[in-house]
């Protein structure tokens, strides 16, 4: 063979892994520029998970869904939503075939690493007042210190009313903060291991410094009650009843002098949230019905009744069996085992600058399109959902019919990564899934990186799937 011959074959039977930026046209570059608009603004106001929810719900509302509960009987092409405790979320087009060749699920999950205020979180010390937190889903303590926190969340007082709080995001919001050791004193401090560097005991929040009175104790705590007390119209006691979050004060932003990437808090898996949200916004009369899930709890094992652990989003299916007027026994569990399912939810993106916790043949890459992972689990694949490779082929057949850009990966190399998903709890119901989302840089950080093409090819990708799954 000669030289250009050997270029043919190469090209015939590598499998090619280069930049999407450089396949892009400049009207593709605008669209996908355009798009990224519209994530970062819904990002900048949807921070935690009952955040999500209800601007979810507002999209979802604006688009034709309605709430199920308030609808007798359903219809192909008819769109539905479940709001579950304003903390997850399903929703559904109902298709033309017979639901019970099952669905076609894509699920991601809105809540993300951050802080929550303790029960009791309200204590002074020397002159200063706090608020004592308990971290949530994996962090690097040391990471949640010396920048600017904002407050979020809801206070339910006994008599039902519900107080929604947002404090630091408005530019005349005050803002908090951890403090962190001075190095000029940090000695002993810096020669712990990173992971013991700050305890999470003293992950508190400073809130103030300004006495009620000079001549009683604990006056710091007085006037912060005094304040919460005239603003909100509570009491010490209430904050007993409160999800109150602590997440980074800071905007999600275009990142980089090309604008090429986003740099934000949440986006694991906020991300996904909103590339599956919106594909399912334009997706109209499926022939199989498409279900889109919101989930919560995921950081933390996806327990609770808003977690995926718990039974209620299989009550939402029963439900729309109920309203076709199809329902029967087992019905339900022949629907799932017919069904097939994208767990939408990010991966890991390669650093070069830590490139030695991944094997690069196997790693997923920025601006290389979405990420798609057959196993997570550790080290043996232990806790992994395995996508059987039946299925595996049916979603690349998928992608590359719509050129959309697409790799596999692992996270991280065999005895150093791990992780995991609600992949393998849809796949405990007999539904065939596989991981499939967005790549990301300093996952778990207050600000995550993400790639701009890899966000519009999880959109582009997502609604491929639901179109021809």
């Amino acid at each position: 063979m000669d030289k250009k011959e050997l270029e043919e074959l190469k090209q015939k039977l590598f499998n090619k892994k280069e930049n999407g930026w450089n396949s892009k046209t400049n009207q593709e570059k605008q669209e996908i520029f355009d798009y990224s608009k519209g994530y970062i603004d819904y990002m900048n106001i949807s921070k935690t998970e009952r955040e999500i929810i209800y601007n979810s719900e507002k999209i979802a509302i604006e688009n034709g869904f309605k709430d199920i509960k308030d609808v007798k009987d359903l219809n192909p092409g008819d769109k539905v939503y479940w709001n579950n405790r304003g903390k997850s979320m399903y929703l559904a087009i109902i298709g033309k075939n017979n639901i019970e060749d099952g669905l076609n699920i894509i699920g991601s999950h809105a809540d993300s690493p951050r802080l929550d205020l303790k029960p009791n979180p309200l204590y002074e010390d020397s002159d200063f007042a706090y608020f004592k937190t308990h971290y949530y889903g994996g962090i690097k303590k040391y990471q949640w210190t010396a920048i600017p926190l904002s407050i979020h969340g809801v206070i339910v007082k006994t008599n039902g009313e519900k107080i929604f709080v947002s404090i630091g995001e408005d530019r005349d919001d005050p803002i908090f903060t951890i403090t962190d050791l001075l190095p000029h004193l940090a000695q002993d401090q810096m020669k712990k291991k990173l992971s013991e560097g700050i305890e999470g005991e003293d992950l508190n929040l400073l809130i103030g410094n300004i006495p009620f009175d000079t001549d009683i104790p604990e006056a710091v705590k007085l006037n912060i009650l005094n304040i919460l007390n005239e603003k909100y119209g509570i009491t010490e006691k209430d904050l007993l009843s409160s999800e109150l979050e602590l997440v980074p004060a800071m905007l999600c932003r275009s990142m980089g002098f090309d604008n090429s990437m986003i740099a934000g808090y949440g986006q694991d898996d906020k991300i996904c949230v909103y590339a599956s949200l919106t594909a399912l916004m334009e997706i109209q009369n499926p022939e199989k019905t498409a279900i889109c899930i919101i989930s919560d709890k995921e950081e933390i094992g996806s327990m609770g009744n808003t977690g995926m652990e718990s039974h209620v989003f299989d009550t939402f299916i029963s439900e729309i069996l109920n309203k076709l007027n199809i329902n029967r026994p087992n019905l339900l569990e022949k629907v799932f085992c017919n069904s097939k399912m994208l767990s939408a939810d990010v991966d890991v993106g390669l650093d070069p600058i830590y490139s030695s916790v991944s094997e690069k043949n196997n790693a997923c890459y920025l601006s290389r399109g979405i990420a798609l992972n057959k196993y997570t689990g550790a080290r043996g694949k232990s806790g992994a959902s395995d996508a059987n490779a039946e299925f595996v082929a049916e979603i690349r057949k998928i992608f590359e019919n719509y050129n959309i850009k697409y790799q596999f990966g692992e996270l991280g190399k065999v005895d150093v990564g791990g992780g995991g998903t609600i992949a393998y709890i849809l796949a405990n119901k007999g539904i065939e899934v596989i991981d499939c989302g967005v790549p990301v840089l300093s996952m778990h950080s207050p600000y995550e990186v993400t790639s701009k093409l890899d966000l519009y090819e999880a959109y582009r990708g997502y609604k491929a799937f639901w179109k021809n799954a």
